[in-house]
């Protein structure tokens, strides 16, 4: 399916997840970020959205306990930068599929 996103036309899943990480870009992340009610995207959350992206280049599977113990972010300030499902919504910000775990 196919969403326009910040002028952009770009294909997701029925959860609104970006199917082609080459559509991805800073500009398109802010603004699903506006959407999901996150606002500006500050250096913290640029930190956690580039570790997303090269555990997912890796195919390393993600979690909020690897999140916690990624040396990124501890968890406490995970919860505070992206509330209401940290996984989930920072990583359709950084254009990666749900992760598994993520229900």
């Amino acid at each position: 399916m196919q969403k326009v996103i910040s002028g952009k036309t770009i294909n997701v899943n029925d959860e609104g997840y970006l199917t082609d990480l080459t559509q991805w870009d800073k500009s398109l992340a802010q603004a699903i970020a506006q959407e999901e009610g996150i606002g500006e995207l500050t250096p913290k959350h640029w930190d956690i959205i580039h570790y997303l992206q090269e555990q997912f280049k890796q195919e390393i599977p993600l979690s909020i306990r690897k999140i916690s113990k990624s040396g990124v972010v501890n968890i406490e300030e995970f919860y505070a930068l992206f509330p209401q499902g940290p996984l989930k919504k920072a990583s359709k910000i950084a254009g990666i599929p749900k992760p598994v775990s993520c229900i």
